[in-house]
C-alpha cells in the first residue's frame, strides 16, 4: 500500500464497518475504533515499520478488500481482513490471506492469531475454514468506555 492510498482505504473501511458492525455493535462504538485504528498517523506509521503489512485487493478498479497484520514475536498478529460484502466469497480473502501468511512466515512466524467479534458469525465461519480455531473467549477494554467482546482464533503456519 502506498500513502496516496490511504484515504481510499478509510471510505472503504467505514463503508464495510457500517455493513458488517452496526447490527454487533453501537454506532458510537464503530465510530470510535475507525477513528482509532484508521488514524492517518498511525497507518503512515505501519506502512513505515517492517514489522506491519498492509495489503489491499482490487477488483477491476474498486478496491475490493484489504488486508494488515503486525509481527509479535513468534506469532503474527491479522488485525484486519475485511471484504466489501459484494465481493465476498471470490477468492478475495483468500488472496489477501495468503499474502499475510507469506509475510508471516518470513519473518519466522509460527503462527497467525486474531481477534473476531464474537456475533460476526459470517467472519468466524470463514476463519474456520482457513483452519482458525477458537483458543478463547475474551473482553477487551479498547478505551473510550467500549470493550470488544471477541473470539481469539489461531492458525499454525
Amino acid at each position: 500500500m502506498i500513502a496516496s492510498e490511504i484515504d481510499p482505504l478509510r471510505a472503504v473501511a467505514r463503508e464495510i464497518w457500517q455493513a458488517s458492525y452496526s447490527a454487533l455493535i453501537s454506532q458510537a462504538q464503530i465510530d470510535y475504533m475507525l477513528a482509532d485504528r484508521y488514524a492517518l498517523a498511525r497507518i503512515h506509521a505501519q506502512l513505515t515499520d517492517p514489522g506491519h503489512i498492509w495489503r489491499l485487493a482490487w477488483w477491476e478498479d474498486e478496491m475490493a478488500g484489504f488486508a494488515h497484520a503486525r509481527i509479535e514475536a513468534s506469532a503474527c498478529k491479522l488485525e484486519k481482513l475485511y471484504i466489501q460484502p459484494n465481493y465476498q466469497r471470490r477468492g478475495v480473502g483468500a488472496a489477501l490471506l495468503a499474502d499475510i501468511k507469506i509475510f508471516a512466515r518470513d519473518h519466522a512466524a509460527t503462527r497467525l492469531w486474531l481477534q473476531v467479534n464474537r456475533g460476526n458469525d459470517k467472519a468466524i465461519a470463514a476463519y474456520q475454514k482457513y483452519g482458525f480455531i477458537t483458543r478463547e473467549a475474551r473482553v477487551f477494554d479498547i478505551g473510550g468506555g467500549f470493550v470488544m467482546d471477541d473470539y481469539v482464533m489461531e492458525a499454525p503456519l
